[in-house]
């Protein structure tokens, strides 16, 4: 079988198609440099603070994948489990977060309520009390964390290569072959790969690979920014997000602070930086943490998003016989690694969907079975 896409999820796949279910005939195909896409332009969070209880046992199974992830592939991934703190300003935002913190509790899930004083303990450089959105208190998810994303990459094709999967560096995909009975193979820039089954975990790309097949997906593309800056002293050893603004930072283990914020609202492939966005970012990080004020950024970059229609992935099989769909991740694709790649390899060796994904099934759009974690609509650029 061929997976299209050197990944995150195209390597985890390949790592549980060959580690648990004995599948090695498997060839990961990247058309550049491993590690160069998403799996490499992401924040590095991990939780599974999630609303819908679904979504809540997936991420969760997630969480506890990369718990043991470094002794499963023998891998320094630098798990960090420092916590993931959710800032809420309004009362409104208070309710919220209490019934997910309850949601989550009830599936045997660790999340905790703090008050202001508490924040303010275990975040010294909040302002409280700003001008635009005064803190009210925070959710805390003491397993959420950072695991370093390149680390990923590497650990799982390390492990994936010692298990017998073949991984193709600089093979672009330019066309799926097909007939009456389904996919035949793929054709490459290093020429025709024969396969009966064909995984696609291309994320942002899903769109543009799925149209070589004939499919047209309920997924648009969007460009996520992040950005670096300077090493400074450790001041922040949680995993920190802003609940009046799309805005969340880390401070990774070389001192920089690592921090993102939403997607940009149009439809783009470009994997750089904007100015209006690095405004509204620093904008956001000033506001809630005055002290950033002096720091200098170092780098901007931006990875392309495959934004579903209800906020929620896709793991799923595709009209089109053999053809395996793992996309549509939204800000989750890289917390949900571990899980999305075992899941994926289930579906593609037993043909049935895992227990756990069984509610990420593609015709759950036609259906009006929706996922959708923040109830917006189908609007992908509000996800």
């Amino acid at each position: 079988m061929v997976i299209v896409g050197g990944g995150g999820h195209g390597l985890a796949t390949a790592f549980y198609l060959a580690t648990e279910h004995g599948i090695t005939d498997v060839a990961v195909l990247e058309k550049g440099p491993i590690g160069l896409g998403n799996v490499g332009r992401n924040t590095t969070i991990i939780r599974s603070n999630y609303f819908q209880p679904d979504n809540v046992r997936f991420y969760e199974l997630s969480l506890k994948l990369w718990e043991g992830l470094e002794e499963k592939l023998n891998f320094n991934v630098m798990v960090s489990q420092r916590g993931t703190l959710n800032l809420f300003h309004t009362e409104a935002q208070r309710d919220l977060f209490t019934r997910r913190a309850n949601m989550m509790r009830l599936l045997g899930v660790d999340a905790e309520a703090l008050t202001r004083e508490a924040v303010k303990t275990l975040v010294p450089l909040v302002d409280l009390d700003n001008g635009r959105y005064p803190v009210l208190g925070g959710f805390l998810q003491p397993r959420g964390g950072t695991v370093r994303h390149d680390a990923v990459a590497w650990g799982y094709a390390r492990a994936a290569c010692e298990a017998g999967v073949d991984i193709v560096e600089h093979c672009e995909v330019t066309g799926i072959g097909r007939d009456a009975r389904g996919v035949t193979g793929v054709e490459t820039s290093r020429g025709f790969i024969a396969a009966d089954t064909l995984c696609l975990a291309v994320a942002g790309h899903s769109s543009h690979l799925a149209a070589m097949a004939g499919l047209r997906l309920p997924i648009e593309t969007h460009v996520l920014q992040a950005f670096v800056s300077e090493s400074i002293k450790p001041v922040l050893d949680v995993v920190l997000t802003y609940g009046a603004g799309h805005f969340y930072v880390s401070q990774s283990d070389k001192g920089g602070l690592v921090f993102g914020g939403a997607i940009d609202g149009y439809n783009t492939y470009g994997q750089r930086g904007t100015l209006p966005m690095a405004e509204e970012v620093a904008a956001a990080a000033v506001t809630l943490l005055p002290g950033l004020a002096r720091v200098k950024v170092l780098r901007q970059w931006g990875g392309v998003m495959d934004m579903s229609m209800d906020g929620s992935p896709i793991i799923s099989k595709t009209p089109v016989e053999g053809l395996i769909l793992n996309g549509g991740w939204c800000y989750g694709g890289f917390k949900a690694i571990p899980a999305g790649g075992m899941t994926t390899a289930h579906l593609i060796a037993h043909g049935v969907p895992h227990p756990v994904a069984a509610h990420l099934n593609l015709d759950r759009f036609a259906a009006g079975r929706t996922v959708d974690e923040r109830g917006i609509g189908p609007f992908p650029y509000s996800h």
